[in-house]
């Protein structure tokens, strides 16, 4: 094996790596947000929880996973007056987390029963 056979294997690895990392960022959330339901969470206290999980996660990379969750309709974001962004898990994110419906690929939902 060669040095650049070696770092396409160490870069798909590192691929796999944050893929996985947004994934379960993003499960995460869905139950942070579903916990927190009727009530929005604001990105501060989001990213507190999910530095339980990732002590290395930013502002900017929770926001970017729930800007996510928000296309795929499972969120909803609104920025208040002063600039704080708020998130609140919509009903389809709600079923997610409960497993009523099929969860699609870029989640990491475990498997129902584990």
């Amino acid at each position: 094996m060669n040095e650049d056979e070696l770092r396409v294997m160490i870069n798909r690895s590192h691929l796999a790596d944050l893929k996985s990392r947004h994934e379960e960022l993003r499960w995460l959330l869905l139950l942070t947000l579903n916990i927190a339901r009727p009530n929005e969470a604001s990105v501060g206290m989001l990213r507190s929880v999910v530095t339980g999980v990732f002590p290395d996660a930013t502002e900017l990379e929770v926001k970017r996973e729930l800007d996510y969750l928000a296309g795929r309709d499972l969120v909803h974001l609104r920025t208040d007056p002063l600039g704080l962004v708020l998130a609140k898990i919509e009903r389809f994110g709600v079923d997610i987390v409960e497993y009523t419906v099929a969860c699609e690929p870029g989640i990491a939902r475990p498997q129902a029963g584990s």
